[in-house]
């Protein structure tokens, strides 16, 4: 999947950023504590010969934002007693997304859009149109913005229906990247797809939760009367449902995820330095129990323990 944007403000294509020479050698660094995807690595270092490392005149912190690892939920930015730490946001260039798009690897496209207005998506898959016929699924990533948001995705898909040639999927984005926060943070995008399962006009495709699920997501599912799994090597079909019957088409999980499968893989470089996880089975035996817990009740799967 490639993921692109049609705004700036969008919260998920933004990184934090800051000068470690900025900072304080004395800073407590909580940035580097609250960061749920270990993006954020300092290291006092001595400069100018012998002294204590609580030397503010001969020290120094090195390191900072490891670019690649930050997924932009801006924890670190509040967090910071000095105010160094900032946002830096970009658009995803199209023509390169719609190059990518021609790969033979590349399936499916996530276009996530602020619901600030049509123009910039409208531009955005005008661009794409090229090339949209190579994928199989069109997902589009938006939050709710109250009683205009119904209108404001039919008005999305009556730009995209002249090239849609596969699948395409709204991800209702509740609360950007909060899964890991705790149960409070799933309410918004169950809230999200009760309001949407109550509308008769809205515009056809699968609908996918997203943004601040977690384990808590599905239970929330069930009192909401939303919950339909699908039957899979004897699952039980008290809660089974046809897909062209089922509301929901899925969660995307996704800090919670790289919450609980980072348990693991953090394990493998403190034991092993850099390596692949399939050369360890212990730990990739482990990795997968923590994300059938997560997929199981969802896709109908049996226990773990009976599929050995």
């Amino acid at each position: 999947m490639v993921s692109v944007n049609d705004d700036c403000r969008d919260l998920h294509f933004r990184k934090a950023e800051f000068d470690p020479e900025d900072c304080p050698l004395d800073c407590s660094k909580p940035c580097e504590k609250v960061c749920p995807a270990d993006a954020i690595s300092l290291e006092s270092i001595m400069v100018g010969g012998e002294h204590t490392q609580s030397d503010p005149l001969h020290g120094k912190l090195k390191g900072g934002v490891l670019t690649e690892r930050c997924y932009g939920c801006g924890r670190c930015l509040p967090v910071c007693p000095y105010d160094r730490i900032r946002a830096v946001s970009y658009v995803r260039d199209p023509t390169t997304a719609s190059e990518l798009l021609k790969m033979n690897d590349v399936d499916a496209i996530e276009i996530h859009t602020t619901g600030k207005g049509t123009d910039t998506f409208n531009t955005l898959w005008n661009s794409l149109s090229e090339s949209i016929n190579n994928v199989k699924l069109v997902a589009v990533s938006l939050p709710d913005i109250g009683g205009s948001t119904v209108d404001f995705m039919n008005k999305l898909y009556t730009i995209m229906e002249p090239h849609l040639q596969g699948y395409n999927l709204w991800q209702l984005d509740g609360r950007p990247m909060s899964g890991d926060i705790g149960r409070g943070a799933t309410r918004e995008t169950v809230s999200f797809a009760v309001h949407m399962a109550s509308v008769s006009e809205r515009p056809p495709g699968f609908y996918q939760l997203a943004g601040g699920t977690n384990s808590y997501t599905i239970d929330c599912l069930k009192k909401a009367g939303l919950f339909q799994s699908m039957a899979f090597l004897g699952a039980a079909t008290s809660e089974t449902i046809s897909a062209q019957q089922a509301f929901i088409g899925g969660i995307a999980y996704g800090g919670y995820a790289r919450k609980i499968i980072g348990r693991t893989l953090r394990k493998l470089p403190a034991q092993f330095g850099r390596v692949c996880i399939e050369d360890h089975p212990d730990h990739l035996l482990e990795a997968l129990q923590e994300a059938l817990s997560l997929v199981g009740p969802v896709k109908g799967y049996p226990a773990l323990s009976s599929m050995k």
